[in-house]
């Protein structure tokens, strides 16, 4: 009975370690597509993940695509975006699944970004199933007034998409650029009031 109690209270404090380390605030890395591109300005944010990098590639390549459709892009992560203004025509949050709830360091930059009436998207990652997770991100992006365009999963270990052979990283990447391109339509048929 003592061996059982030890090892649950160790069990417990190694997934606080982890969790607390998981959910400390990475570091600032920005990257601007389309400088100078005059469809309007997006900013994608993410904290990066500090096991596996799949928030930063489904990041960028949606920059990328947007880039490509006239945008201009900052790809940030929070560290740096606190000194980008909030002054975009579009906000894509991509936050990763720690204990079935969207990371701090995305959810508390949402918190403290003036949002009413601006356009989101939300990403949520996640090993296997994010259901609650992105729930939870949608759920705060509409307590903050914003207007949320689409919300959509992608998961690390858990097929993004069972009919295709690629790797489950770049299906969900691929999958990524085609939402991208559908949200750049999506944003300029708004902007001329098509939509």
């Amino acid at each position: 009975m003592k061996r059982t109690g030890l090892f649950l209270v160790a069990a417990i404090l190694l997934w606080a370690a982890l969790t607390l380390w998981a959910e400390t605030k990475g570091g600032s890395k920005q990257n601007i597509m389309g400088a100078g591109n005059t469809q309007g300005l997006v900013l994608i944010v993410y904290d990066p993940d500090p096991f596996y990098n799949l928030d930063e590639q489904v990041c960028m390549a949606m920059g990328e695509v947007l880039a490509k459709a006239g945008y201009t892009v900052t790809v940030s992560t929070v560290a740096a975006a606190k000194d980008t203004p909030a002054t975009a025509d579009l906000f894509i949050f991509c936050a990763n699944t720690y204990n079935w709830r969207p990371d701090w360091a995305v959810t508390s930059f949402i918190k403290k970004t003036p949002l009413q009436n601006k356009k989101v998207a939300a990403i949520t990652l996640g090993a296997g199933s994010t259901s609650a997770s992105q729930k939870a991100l949608e759920n705060l992006l509409q307590k903050s007034g914003a207007v949320v365009l689409a919300s959509r999963p992608y998961w690390l270990w858990r097929p993004n998409d069972e009919r295709r052979k690629e790797t489950n990283v770049a299906v969900a990447v691929s999958m990524a650029q085609a939402w991208a391109q559908e949200l750049g339509t999506q944003l300029q048929q708004s902007n001329t009031g098509k939509y």
